[in-house]
């Protein structure tokens, strides 16, 4: 494989695979070998993503590869094509690592006596589609074309979401995704269409564009960005999210779904970065989500639905960071957290597939029977909360420095609280599924459960690239050109303090729980946005929707119908003239020739 091949295969070789799993229905049926297709197509793409990745680390130079796309006026509307940069390179190789993973890991948990052979070729189909989705938004030269993909992983979610079709809640939960991103979407591609007014490009760059527009582009892009990446107030789909199987919950929530939109930021900076109003109203959002969504983590008992908020947290400062002006430190904390993330979720994904429960209140003592899922979520857990020498540790550490050195006071606050917070919670979960015991009862079954090795590998390769991803931030710096170095001062031990401070309040918690002196902890939701939302839509766009419906049933269809009605009644008149007798014709034309002469005697004709 050449590098000028590489790009093509990171795209084309799971397309390849979607393709024939699509047209060929005894293969999508046949179950493994429909999954070891995907896996072996992901495998070749993210070999080549590793490729592209050593290139641009060389510092060689950057690889474009375009067609010019829907001529307009003789003129191009836009390119489609392939870049690998420094800031794609990094992304591609990481949705490659994370794809590959959760698709060797689905091979033990997707087990035949829940799933039959069918509905294991559906999922790694779609599994192969997403790749693709994924990929194409990543390598695209333009917002078009990272808008195209942007759509097709929205597909695939609703897709992955609702794999369980027969479940009515996942359906709604599919649904839910879908309708709250093609919300926030219709701001985006009005933001695309401001862009293309302005300066007949869908590039990265800002020639052409008035001032008070790159502000208008800026927020509409925003919104979508809001909504993909769960922000508040549109996060409200991502916990639901969970009704898809565990391993898609990874997908979603470490590098694919949610990634895109930050990653849409870190492509788009030259629009983002271009507008100081843009750039506050991410870091106030960013910042208002981590902790937000942190509080939310503390009060669940599902253990999928505590790591979605938790996503949802974390996701907030990368935001908040990029608000900040630190690419870097959002983009590094972005890499750092697809690895521990998934991990988390793989790891979450063994406890439910040994004790075929998600409820953390009937889980306990976990860790004798699990030794290894215990260790590795362990590991995740620390990075999650920022604890040396983990990859969290670095990130999180490089997006508060850049929150105080920005001046940005409140939002640093409300971020370094969300440390806090995030020990809580983390160490709570870890309590209650596998350290606990007493009240926290499992099925005998349940306690001598490991799961398989095609579960573990997978986990232990992102383990370990959670213990040491941090230390190679400033080879990932220098990658997306930019300068800023991780140095721990007075910001990351008021971080870590405070991280520390969560986990000992965590633990004093529990320990009062078990004497009696607490109760547990109640399961509550952000269930009034979602109220809220629900009247909006019945008490205020269903009505919208019934006038508009109204004035286009009996008002244009209306107008429409008269016309047709006209026009029906004059064919109806004229076709009386065609009576077919030749004596009517001879004295149409007699009648013709004497109007003529008529005219010609007024107007003078002759003359």
């Amino acid at each position: 494989m050449t590098l000028s091949q590489a790009p093509f295969i990171v795209i084309f070789a799971p397309l390849a695979a979607f393709l024939l799993l699509g047209a060929i229905a005894p293969l999508r049926r046949s179950g493994k070998a429909a999954a070891g297709l995907v896996i072996l197509a992901t495998a070749f793409s993210f070999e080549a993503t590793v490729e592209l990745l050593v290139h641009v680390l060389r510092g060689g130079r950057d690889l474009e590869l375009s067609y010019r796309w829907i001529r307009v006026a003789g003129e191009p509307l836009a390119e489609v094509g392939l870049l690998v940069d420094g800031t794609s390179a990094p992304m591609a190789a990481v949705v490659g690592l994370v794809a590959l993973c959760v698709q060797i890991y689905s091979l033990g948990y997707l087990g035949p006596e829940e799933h039959t052979k069918a509905d294991i070729g559906r999922y790694y189909t779609w599994h192969a589609l997403f790749v693709v989705a994924m990929q194409s938004l990543v390598l695209a030269p333009n917002l078009l074309q990272l808008f195209i993909g942007w759509e097709l992983v929205g597909l695939c979610s609703y897709l992955l979401i609702g794999f369980y079709w027969e479940r009515a809640y996942a359906g709604k939960a599919a649904v839910k995704a879908f309708w709250v991103n093609k919300f926030a979407d219709s701001f985006l591609m009005l933001g695309l269409v401001v862009l293309w007014v302005d300066t007949q490009s869908f590039g990265w760059d800002l020639a052409g564009l008035p001032a008070f527009n790159v502000t208008t582009v800026g927020l509409l892009l925003l919104m979508g960005t809001v909504a993909k990446s769960a922000q508040v107030p549109l996060h409200i789909w991502l916990p639901d999210a969970m009704a898809g199987p565990t391993p898609v919950s990874a997908l979603l929530h470490a590098a694919t779904m949610v990634a895109a939109g930050v990653y849409l930021v870190l492509r788009g900076w030259p629009i983002f970065g271009g507008s100081e109003v843009t750039l506050t109203a991410m870091a106030w959002i960013g910042s208002i989500t981590a902790i937000t969504a942190a509080i939310f983590a503390c009060l669940q008992d599902d253990l999928k639905k505590l790591l979605a908020y938790s996503t949802c947290s974390q996701l907030g400062y990368m935001v908040a960071a990029l608000g900040a002006g630190g690419m870097a430190a959002g983009y590094f904390h972005l890499t750092t957290h697809a690895f521990f993330k998934a991990l988390l979720f793989l790891g979450a994904g063994s406890v439910i597939h040994a004790t075929h429960q998600q409820s953390m209140s009937r889980m306990g003592g976990l860790a004798k029977g699990m030794p290894v899922t215990f260790v590795l979520f362990a590991i995740g857990s620390a990075a999650l909360v920022g604890l040396p020498p983990f990859a969290g540790f670095f990130s999180k550490e490089l997006v508060l420095a850049e929150l105080w050195h920005a001046g940005l006071t409140v939002p640093f606050l409300l971020c370094l609280l969300g440390a806090a917070v995030t020990g809580f919670y983390v160490t709570r979960a870890l309590l209650r599924v596998f350290l606990l015991s007493g009240e926290h009862r499992m099925p005998a079954h349940a306690k001598g459960h490991e799961s398989p090795w095609t579960m573990l590998l997978p986990m232990l390769a992102l383990a370990v690239l959670t213990l040491g991803a941090g230390f190679f931030q400033a080879d990932f710096t220098a990658t997306v050109a930019a300068e800023q170095a991780f140095h721990f001062g007075g910001v990351g031990i008021a971080a870590m303090a405070l991280a520390l401070a969560g986990v000992t309040a965590g633990v004093l918690v529990h320990r009062l729980g078990a004497l009696g002196v607490t109760g547990g902890t109640p399961m509550i939701e952000d269930r009034p946005l979602d109220a809220f939302y629900e009247w909006a839509y019945k008490a205020r766009l269903l009505d919208y929707a019934a006038a508009i419906a109204w004035v286009d049933r009996y008002v244009v269809d209306g107008l429409m119908n008269l016309g047709a009605w006209w026009t029906l009644r004059a064919a109806e008149l004229a076709r009386r003239l065609q009576s077919g007798r030749i004596s009517d014709y001879v004295w149409a034309v007699g009648m013709g020739m004497l109007a003529v002469m008529a005219y010609g005697l007024v107007y003078g004709l002759g003359a």
